[in-house]
């Protein structure tokens, strides 16, 4: 065995323990991401639970203070959980990225981690650039979603109780308030389906969930280097490679804005044919 067979794998053993370390890391980091998950659905549902407790103890001074102080302090610990979660995700993300931008090289031919650190800041901040369009669609796609079946579902709830609320009108209940149901929830509904009407939540959301699918496969294609564009790592040539990588990086920026900029026209195509059609209707 030469002194460079020797090197080189030297080379790759270091390379190989630095992954399952960041892959260790990263993991613990998913652990620590869960429990601080677990601990926000328990501080939920403590302030729900003192919440209870000051709506059904209002003839007791004790539950409502204790209830009260139960609250806030559940809201108090919540919001620093979440910022917790927040830091921990996008110290999550970060590791993430980082490793699939050295995967370059562990998938090149002549493995030399010094003279590939050149290239793994740049396909870093590409794959930042990427993640943070997939997390900003991922919110929207969410938001939307939410905001469309919640909308849907209520609805179809206050439509179906309106009859059930005529009745309850002509039964004499004594109560007051119940009178005006009849008119409140009909009034409610027909708000809500305007809402769900004039505002495309569902079209946003499906238009959210495939730019997420469109760059989530772009990345894939740029991290593994299965298309021909991004294959920069089977050149026998160093400055080859090193060419070949600028281009690929080069070219995963383009597509990713040609993604982003395709889902951005589609979204104002609805304004600009409503403007048009209300520029015609006054002429």
């Amino acid at each position: 065995m030469t002194s460079s067979d020797i090197t080189n794998f030297e080379q790759k053993t270091h390379r190989d323990i630095s992954y399952k370390l960041e892959s260790f890391f990263s993991t613990s980091g998913r652990e620590r991401l869960l429990t601080l998950k677990l601990i926000e659905y328990f501080l939920l549902a403590v302030a729900a639970g003192s919440g209870m407790i000051i709506f059904f103890g209002q003839n007791n001074q004790n539950l409502v203070i204790a209830g009260s102080v139960g609250l806030i302090i559940a809201i108090f610990l919540f919001l620093i959980n979440r910022q917790a979660v927040q830091e921990y995700s996008n110290n999550t993300n970060q590791s993430d990225i980082l490793r699939k931008a050295e995967l370059y090289n562990y998938l090149s031919a002549n493995n030399n981690s010094g003279d590939r650190n050149s290239v793994t800041p740049a396909r870093a901040k590409a794959l930042q650039y990427c993640q943070t369009l997939i997390e900003d669609y991922k919110r929207t796609r969410t938001l939307a979603r939410n905001l469309y079946y919640i909308l849907q579902i209520a609805t179809v709830i206050l439509s179906g109780v309106t009859p059930i609320l005529v009745l309850v009108d002509k039964l004499e209940t004594g109560q007051a308030w119940l009178k005006w149901l009849p008119v409140i929830c009909p009034a409610i509904a027909s708000i809500v389906a305007s809402i769900v009407t004039s505002f495309p939540f569902q079209k946003n959301w499906i238009a959210a969930n495939t730019a997420v699918e469109l760059l989530e496969a772009e990345q894939e294609k740029f991290i593994l280097g299965i298309t021909q564009p991004y294959r920069c790592y089977d050149a026998s040539d160093f400055s080859q490679q090193q060419l070949q990588a600028s281009q690929a990086i080069e070219y995963f920026i383009v597509q990713v804005n040609n993604i982003h900029l395709q889902q951005l026209q589609q979204s104002n195509e609805p304004q600009q044919s409503e403007k048009t059609e209300a520029t015609a209707s006054k002429e």
